[in-house]
């Protein structure tokens, strides 16, 4: 059976304004100083699915920046436009009805835009057993990150043991507190859930009808009239009124018979600017510095600088992000609570700045 990679890009990446904007997110971005995240995901993708048959689900307003940005990495018309964002369902949804309506069926390995791996070749290793598993099983597969300490920040999916490398999942867990998540790591029964799933494109249609039927019967609609006149109409008219829901609240922590590949490869979710010291190696005095920089008796501070100068005198535990047409300064221990700032441009009209 074939595979198909399917590459979710529709996330705003509130988290990394002033870099991140609504046209150019964190996924347009060139955060690793290598490439942008997109195409290193991509990249990274094509050692399982052929590059042709790969897809990228990302919002209307960023599908011209997409072309422009992949440059031919991907086809065009395996850029699917959401005219909204509806969260994960329909996003995966909307991609399995492709794959089944326009090419039969397939293998989908579906992966995040922006996470960063260190060991390709592991990871690439993984998702093999991972497509196996999902064609042999006929199963809902995830893939896992190996704990390697007690994170707080993620979600974790428990796992019953075995000499299998596809395990078989009881329970997803939320994100838990510190003392909770030391007992999942010394336990060796969890993982870190990582957003990637491995499953055929019919059998996770076949989830959206037992589990959420609301949105199986819009999916259908649009699916009806694909490969007609109607297609790009009728998605306008569905899409924005598909129940926003996640694939993991909707559909796997509901489902039976799901199944989890536990790997190491270096692994992280680049969520905010704290985790730039995934990207890029620090200083002597634990500073990270990108662009035009001084740093004068400054300590575990990241600063950015996109064009202007950026000078820093006895700051510790700040991050510092200078843009053409915004300046962000705050604690590294409040990066989380930079998508405020995205919210309160919002509520006061100042769009230009989104």
């Amino acid at each position: 059976m074939k595979t198909y990679g399917v590459i979710m890009a529709g996330g705003g990446g509130t988290r990394f304004w002033p870099l991140s904007r609504q046209a150019t997110p964190k996924q347009l971005l060139n955060l690793s100083g290598k490439d942008l995240m997109v195409n290193e995901a991509i990249d990274r993708l094509s050692k399982t699915a052929d590059k042709q048959d790969i897809f990228i689900v990302t919002n209307k307003t960023q599908v011209a920046k997409m072309l422009e940005a992949v440059n031919g990495r991907v086809q065009k018309n395996h850029i699917l436009s959401e005219p909204s964002a509806r969260n994960t369902a329909a996003c995966v949804g909307y991609a399995a009805m492709e794959i089944v309506r326009k090419y039969g069926d397939g293998i989908m390995v579906i992966t995040p835009s922006d996470a960063y791996i260190k060991n390709e070749a592991e990871f690439t290793r993984v998702l093999g057993i991972a497509v196996k598993a999902a064609e042999e099983k006929d199963a809902l597969v995830t893939v896992g990150i190996t704990p390697t300490f007690a994170a707080t920040g993620y979600g974790y999916i428990k796992f019953q043991k075995s000499g299998e490398e596809a395990l078989k999942v009881l329970e997803f867990k939320e994100k838990p507190d510190e003392a909770t998540a030391k007992k999942y790591v010394e336990s060796g029964e969890y993982a870190w859930n990582s957003g990637m799933f491995i499953w055929k494109a019919s059998t996770i249609l076949k989830k959206f009808e037992a589990y959420l039927p609301d949105i199986y019967a819009d999916l259908c609609k649009i699916g009806e009239a694909m490969n007609t006149s109607e297609e790009a109409k009728t998605i306008e008219e569905i899409y924005p009124k598909i129940t926003s829901i996640s694939i993991d609240y909707g559909i796997m922590e509901k489902a039976d018979d799901v199944y989890v590949v536990p790997g190491e490869f270096g692994w992280n979710d680049v969520g905010s600017f704290d985790m730039m010291g995934v990207l890029h190696e620090a200083d002597s005095n634990g500073n990270i510095c990108i662009g035009d920089n001084i740093s004068i008796d400054s300590k575990n501070c990241i600063t950015y600088s996109s064009g202007r100068l950026v000078a820093t005198i006895g700051l510790e535990n700040i991050v510092v992000v200078e843009t053409k047409d915004a300046v962000l300064v705050c604690d590294k221990n409040k990066v989380q609570d930079v998508k405020k700032v995205v919210e309160q441009l919002k509520s006061t009209g100042r769009s230009e700045l989104l």
